[in-house]
């Protein structure tokens, strides 16, 4: 099987709040990870098992309970912990959201392991790179896996992440959308909830059409920072 054929990728909606969670992994191998896996876990295990997939480890974009799980007005929502339960496997987080994840999951060091900016995880001939992309949270990441970009609550097909939650940081944000606005034109952006009729779509369209990523908006929160 060549390696153009050897990425897998399927994007799952879940939850009330239209949340995406992310199979990526290796057709060949059939190992795939998880990411932000909330919500509807065993539904997302019954999937993998169905489709003979071997689930090697979760990735979490960041520590907000409708991605990992935990307590959110009032109610309490599945997650991590939960799915540690019946499938042991390490969660893999940017080492500045470690801290913010365990309070909110209740999972212990030992589950996590902590990484950085340009890290990579392999599955098969499947490189993700980490993409530490701070604002909406501290350790807000991205997943970079070839032409297609698993952005959690960083960026939307229209509109970004939060900045006036606690832990957040506009000036971090300006920084991340910076940098996202320098990638391939093909790059497909996959995000963390359908805020939009449109489940993905190319950083192309995006740049031309989302004000937040737009050379204008740049400007502008480069002026108000000084």
């Amino acid at each position: 099987m060549s390696d153009d054929n050897e990425l897998y990728v399927e994007q799952l909606l879940l939850g009330p709040m239209e949340n995406f969670s992310y199979i990526i992994g290796s057709r060949k191998t059939r190992e795939v990870v998880l990411v932000d896996p909330a919500w509807e876990i065993e539904t997302l295990l019954n999937h993998l098992q169905e489709n003979d997939l071997k689930l090697t480890s979760v990735l979490l974009t960041h520590y907000h309970p409708d991605h990992c799980g935990g307590s959110m007005g009032g109610h309490t929502i599945p997650g991590v912990a939960e799915l540690l339960e019946k499938q042991p496997v390490k969660i893999y987080v940017n080492k500045h959201e470690a801290q913010g994840v365990k309070k909110v999951t209740g999972v212990e060091n030992s589950d996590l392991v902590q990484v950085d900016s340009g890290d990579k995880l392999s599955l098969g001939n499947v490189d993700i790179e980490f993409l530490h992309t701070p604002g909406h949270t501290p350790g807000s990441q991205c997943f970079k896996v070839r032409d297609q970009l698993v952005s959690g609550d960083t960026l939307f097909i229209q509109g970004c992440g939060r900045v006036d939650l606690p832990g957040s940081n506009v000036d971090d944000m300006y920084h991340s959308m910076k940098r996202l606005a320098e990638l391939p034109n093909d790059t497909v952006l996959l995000p963390g909830h359908r805020y939009s009729p449109e489940s993905h779509d190319t950083m192309e369209n995006i740049k031309a059409n989302n004000f937040y990523l737009s050379v204008k908006s740049l400007e502008i929160w480069r002026n108000m920072m000084g």
